[in-house]
């Protein structure tokens, strides 16, 4: 995006990067209710994850009023607030469904499941990489990433790679041009390559 910038005058371009948007496709609060009206159990990838929530209305409005800053190739990051652990989610929504939460051992209630972390999954959610700097915008929720980019020649080449690599089907490069180019970025140690997402 910060490229296509450099190369109209005409357009403004920016990003906002922000955490999950509650009730959005993908958010674990439709898969909680799914699970809850089944009976159980909830799932959980790893007792300690943990992400930032947003609802639609407050995301929306957010990313509309950075639209407002931007000068372009700006890089927004909305003030998510803290953090919260998805167990503890789980354990809440359990609880006002009016259920209570089955710990181990207890034969009522409803469980939580903990099924591993999926490949490439983090357990903490970051919006920010490698401590880029943040300026403050005339809103004190919406913040400016101050951040390198890359040379017009540096995407070209890093598209051109990444192209090649994915006509080729080849993930090991697609993940070394992601490794190269990509800032804060570290692929994942394993001996089952096929069982890494890129």
């Amino acid at each position: 995006v910060q490229d296509l910038q450099k190369q109209t005058e005409r357009t403004r371009l920016s990003m906002v990067r922000f955490g999950n948007v509650l009730g959005s496709s993908g958010s674990i609060f439709p898969l909680f209710q799914e699970q809850l009206a089944a009976g159980g159990p909830l799932t959980v990838t790893h007792p300690e994850v943990t992400r930032y929530f947003m609802t639609i209305h407050e995301a929306s409005r957010l990313v509309l009023l950075a639209g407002a800053y931007s000068k372009g190739g700006d890089v927004f990051v909305l003030d998510m607030g803290k953090p919260m652990k998805i167990m503890d989610v789980a354990r809440r929504m359990i609880e006002l469904s009016g259920a209570c939460v089955k710990e181990e051992g207890e034969h009522t209630g409803i469980g939580i499941s903990i099924i591993g972390l999926r490949p490439g999954e983090k357990l903490y959610e970051e919006l920010l990489i490698d401590g880029d700097r943040l300026c403050v915008t005339p809103h004190e929720k919406i913040l400016r990433a101050v951040e390198g980019g890359l040379s017009e020649i540096e995407i070209a080449g890093m598209l051109r790679r990444l192209n090649k690599a994915i006509d080729e089907f080849d993930s090991g490069a697609v993940r070394d041009v992601v490794s190269q180019y990509v800032s804060g970025y570290h692929q994942p140690v394993t001996d089952d390559v096929s069982a890494v997402a890129p």
